[in-house]
């Protein structure tokens, strides 16, 4: 029997209620995260809300919220949080990764090595 695969990504509370709220503004759609190649430390973060999920995704379903995983993107993220933080400067979502190596000073990109499988 086949144990239960974990979730790639795992979702903070005030993060799942931030894309609720995005989420029932915009009415449909699904969240889909990912990686990018790009700025000073290699790789970026991207988030985009899209009508529907792709065949290759992942699927992660966390308290009610589904968030799409691109597929080229599932070693870099495995075992990530993602969070929503709100400061005096800022608000925005932010990943707890553990696959990540560096960053650069802006916080804007950072550097991955994917997960061992």
């Amino acid at each position: 029997m086949a144990r239960p695969r974990p979730a790639i990504v795992r979702l903070t509370s005030s993060a799942n209620a931030r894309i609720r709220e995005i989420m029932a503004e915009r009415g449909a759609g699904v969240l889909r995260v990912g990686v990018k190649n790009g700025g000073c430390a290699g790789m970026e973060y991207v988030m985009d809300y899209v009508d529907g999920v792709e065949r290759l995704d992942e699927v992660v379903e966390d308290d009610g919220v589904k968030i799409a995983i691109d597929a080229k993107a599932v070693l870099f993220l495995l075992g990530s949080e993602i969070d929503y933080e709100v400061t005096k400067l800022a608000t925005r979502f932010t990943f707890r990764n553990p696959n990540q190596t560096d960053a650069c000073g802006c916080g804007e990109s950072v550097t991955i090595v994917p997960a061992a499988s």
